[in-house]
């Protein structure tokens, strides 16, 4: 018998993604993001460009098996596509946009709920040890995809395109993949957001209670208190997770949320504007513009009367 030749990484890479699209391709008939049998688990196509659309990502990993996505966050531009990986390790309200996908070569992506307690769980097994650091890592980061990541990725769509043995498999096909993202070049972000006391998971406490409170109006000392810092020494750190200020992040949750409410409610902006905490209209519409470039009821009209997808199709 022959020998049979050896792959390369990217070979290998290749192949396991060449499988992995064919598993969601031939699964997901229709376009938009399917929540799979697995709860932390979405997969997505779409086969048309889907213009510049308001998005808030979950903490969770975000992979594009096939395509390429423009994602704002702040003033920031990024792009990644299918030879990196998304990580977002807190809610995070972006802007997202496809440039090229069609019938023929469609966008598909897959999304992993991440979870800090498993994540904890698995940081104590590894006997990871070291001082926490004095800055913080930012929420967002791109990095390249292996094979290592990849292939038990593949193994968990496949899980759950079949439907059977998932309270068993899923769970360790989830470790396995976390704990490639921690012996990754993810790792310490990753380690700074789940570990207690660190300066990174102390920001993160606040992100979550804005998050879940941005209706109100933020007092920033409370806020520092809460994350047991200074004043200063918040504003820093929480810029450095977000690249926002505290205010601004908070901005952007209620402009996102008064979109959702006018898209999925047909509210009108101003019925919206004081849901989401505003108390001036005015200036809920010029900050409106500011962020999504046109006035809220012309964006509402354009979005209610386009067959383009949305940003919830495209994981």
């Amino acid at each position: 018998m022959g020998r049979v030749a050896k792959l390369s990484p990217k070979e290998e890479l290749e192949a396991i993604r060449e499988r992995l699209e064919k598993v969601i391709a031939d699964y997901y008939t229709s376009t938009g993001t399917h929540v799979t049998a697995i709860p932390w688990l979405s997969m997505a196509m779409t086969t048309a460009p889907v213009a510049p659309m308001a998005h808030i990502y979950e903490p969770s990993l975000c992979i594009c098996v096939r395509g390429r996505k423009k994602v704002l966050i702040g003033k920031d531009f990024i792009h990644y596509d299918q030879n990196n990986y998304f990580i977002s390790c807190i809610e995070m309200p972006t802007i997202i946009s496809i440039a090229k996908a069609s019938p023929k070569v469609p966008y598909i992506g897959i999304a992993i709920r991440l979870d800090l307690e498993i994540l904890r769980s698995i940081i104590a097994e590894m006997e990871i040890s070291g001082t926490p650091v004095e800055h913080s890592e930012p929420a967002i980061a791109i990095r390249p995809v292996t094979a290592s990541l990849l292939d038990p990725i593949l193994r968990l769509a496949t899980l759950a395109s079949e439907n059977k043995d998932i309270s068993i498999m899923a769970p360790l096909l989830q470790r396995e993949i976390f704990y490639r993202l921690l012996s990754g070049p993810s790792g310490d972000r990753l380690r700074q957001f789940a570990q207690f006391g660190s300066q990174t998971n102390r920001v993160s406490k606040a992100v979550s209670w804005i998050r879940e409170n941005f209706q109100k109006k933020l007092s920033i000392e409370d806020l520092a208190k809460m994350a047991h810092m200074g004043v200063s020494t918040f504003h820093r750190h929480f810029s450095e997770v977000t690249t926002m200020s505290p205010i601004q992040y908070q901005k952007h949750l209620r402009l996102h949320e008064a979109r959702r409410l006018m898209i999925t409610q047909n509210l009108d902006a101003a019925t919206s504007a004081i849901q989401v905490g505003y108390e001036s209209v005015t200036q809920f519409n010029r900050e409106y513009r500011r962020l999504f470039g046109q006035p809220p009821a012309t964006d509402k009209k354009k979005i209610m009367n386009s067959d383009a997808p949305s940003a919830d199709s495209v994981v």
